[in-house]
């Protein structure tokens, strides 16, 4: 087995892998299947390998012995509002959950942060009580509304 990047992430999937793997590059531009290794399991394989925007991933199914945790999540940050916008609806459909502050958990249960560019740089704003304003409204927000905190910011 020869793996295409030296350091990756990987995930550690119970089961459905391969069809993870698959929904996530569909996601994200610049993404792609990298390899799948079956190891005897061609319904399920044990490895799938996987770009997202550059980024190298790796999904490991092998069963139920840990389970994925906030901890461990991935972070998009996003263009504008219209991606923000669709990766939140796609990443949430068919099960997911939100949560607080670009926090969401997708139907296999990996927790993602959809963070717009425009929020750590109103978080970093000089101006400082602009800047708490902004993180104020962010931390009474689910998906993250860039419009919402540009106003918080100026109020």
């Amino acid at each position: 087995m020869q793996f295409k990047s030296k350091v990756r992430t990987c995930l550690w999937f119970a089961k459905g892998g391969q069809a993870a793997a698959e929904f996530y590059v569909s996601l994200v531009p610049e993404s792609a299947i990298d390899a799948v290794y079956e190891h005897g399991q061609a319904d399920d394989p044990m490895i799938v390998e996987f770009t997202l925007a550059g980024a190298p991933m790796m999904i490991l199914t092998a069963g139920p012995h840990h389970e994925l945790t906030p901890a461990a999540s991935i972070s998009v940050l996003t263009k504008d509002q219209s991606e923000t916008d669709r990766l939140w609806s796609a990443l949430l459909a068919d099960g997911g959950e939100a949560g607080m502050c670009g926090w969401l958990k997708d139907r296999y249960g990996v927790s993602w942060q959809i963070i717009p560019e425009a929020l750590p740089l109103l978080l970093a704003d000089p101006d400082r009580d602009a800047a708490a304003r902004a993180q104020e409204a962010m931390m009474q927000m689910n998906k993250i509304e860039i419009a919402e905190l540009e106003a918080a910011a100026r109020s």
